[in-house]
């Protein structure tokens, strides 16, 4: 366990495509998801739930703390 009581993952988590690298720079940029799906040429509903996607495969719980995860590893 790391201070705070959170579990440290044992496995590393699944890897990120390059399209959701950019998701998740546009995000980390303070863009609405309206706003990221602009920009992708996406629906609001599929950002949303790409944004989901990228979630579950960090084992996160908030898009932000996807953000947090890929600029810790230098990846955004």
């Amino acid at each position: 366990m790391t201070r705070g009581g959170h579990r440290r993952r044992t496995e590393p988590p699944a890897p990120l495509e390059r399209d959701d690298l950019a998701l998740l720079a546009l995000v980390a940029q303070g863009l609405t998801v309206e706003a990221v799906g602009r920009r992708m040429l996406l629906s609001e509903r599929t950002v949303r739930r790409r944004l989901r996607t990228v979630c579950s495969a960090l084992e996160v719980a908030t898009p932000i703390e996807a953000v947090v995860w890929a600029v810790r590893r230098d990846l955004i």
